[in-house]
């Protein structure tokens, strides 16, 4: 019989912590597709963030390693200047990327370190509870924003995206999502586009993956794909803000 689908040999045979209708094993999957079919498992350094992810290190079969709360960039850097055989990247949150790591993230890019990072933004705290994020929407209720964010008093959500994309040293910044089938196909596209970014040595890559969080949202798995669509690809659009091709600039 011939096999029409398999589990990736980027990823271990271990259950994840993740709850019913996280996107997150999703992403997962796609970066550790990537990475086999690209044939550098073996040559990868993967560096773990604090947050719904924490736990990556126990998930992605190739080396990891975890780094303190928003450091992961830092960390990572560390690793591509003492290794720069390696493929590095970073796999974090809004919370950790876009909050207390933010430093770490504009200045890798502006150094235009030769790593990729890819960023899970699902406008909200999902491991400590439901809190506010850089990234939650005007007017989104969260655990700290009972009656919806406030622009007047928290200010307006991050793009980072965009942000990344105004850096001289980031090579390739795009934004995707998650929340259907065509998007996901997408969203693995851009993966690879980082990594082969990182191959030809370009510079500094960062993915922006559009996610769900059922749990701290209040829906059901469903209903929270769809909250993505109309509610999050309004204000974070998808699409490429910067680009280097493999050889030169583009």
């Amino acid at each position: 019989m011939k096999t029409v689908f398999e589990k990736t040999s980027g990823l271990k045979d271990t259950p994840t912590h993740y709850c019913p209708g996280c996107t997150h094993g999703i992403i997962h999957r796609l970066v550790a597709e990537v990475l086999e079919e690209m044939d550098i498992l073996e040559d990868t350094v993967g560096v773990a963030s604090v947050g719904c992810s924490v736990l990556s290190y126990d998930y992605f079969n190739c080396d990891m390693t975890q780094a303190a709360h928003g450091r992961a960039p830092a960390v990572a850097t560390g690793i591509k200047r003492v290794l720069p055989d390696r493929f590095v990247f970073t796999y974090q949150g809004d919370g950790d990327l876009a909050s207390i790591g933010i430093g770490e993230a504009i200045h890798a890019a502006a150094r235009g370190e030769n790593i990729t990072i890819i960023f899970v933004n699902n406008a909200i705290y999902g491991m400590t509870g439901g809190q506010m994020a850089p990234t939650t929407l005007i007017g989104q209720k969260t655990a700290t924003s009972p009656d919806g964010r406030n622009a007047a008093l928290q200010g307006m959500p991050i793009k980072v995206a965009e942000l990344m994309a105004t850096l001289d040293g980031a090579a390739h910044i795009e934004r995707v999502s998650a929340h259907d089938v065509p998007n996901i196909i997408k969203a693995k596209k851009a993966i690879r586009k980082a990594f082969e970014t990182q191959k030809a040595g370009l510079g500094f890559s960062l993915i922006e993956v559009l996610s769900s969080c059922p749990t701290n949202w209040g829906l059901s798995p469903t209903e929270s794909l769809e909250w993505i669509k109309e509610n999050m690809l309004p204000i974070f659009p998808l699409g490429v803000y910067k680009n280097s091709s493999v050889g030169g600039k583009a």
